[in-house]
């Protein structure tokens, strides 16, 4: 499970360092996707299998948003590894999809890591708990 968050910077060719917390988790093949939001995320490979067989469960032939969803998705995902030092390359398009420049957070969401630019993690890690913990509650989960 990932969970905590970490600050880092993106070099000049595009290198970020994935906490050491995270390495182990993620595996020595992972994917690096759009998320939601704004950020990007990195799955492990059997997380991404997962959410994969899901999305493939989706009415494509049917339904347009669907085919939208999934096209954009996996046209502009990617399969990753870490180099020595433990670093992933985040391609150019995905660091201009989810505007990071030099300063980053890699924020732990239970079964995959979210990269967002330090500016957005500014605006949405303030947000009320509480009254987001009401809107859980209202799904059925208590906290």
């Amino acid at each position: 499970m990932f969970m905590g968050e970490y600050s880092h910077s993106i070099d000049a060719k595009g290198r970020l360092i994935v906490p050491s917390k995270f390495r182990e988790l993620l595996g020595e093949e992972f994917v690096l996707a759009k998320g939601q939001d704004g950020c990007l995320a990195l799955y492990p490979k059997a997380e991404w299998e997962h959410f994969l067989e899901k999305l493939q469960a989706l009415p494509l032939v049917t339904n347009k948003k669907a085919r939208e969803f999934t096209r954009q998705l996996a046209s502009q995902a990617a399969f990753c590894e870490l180099d020595k030092q433990g670093r992933v390359l985040v391609p150019q398009k995905l660091r201009a999809a989810a505007n990071l420049e030099k300063d980053v957070v890699l924020a732990g969401n239970i079964n995959k890591i979210e990269i967002w630019s330090q500016e957005k993690w500014d605006e949405i890690s303030g947000l009320d708990m509480d009254a987001l913990s009401d809107e859980l509650n209202q799904m059925g989960i208590e906290l």
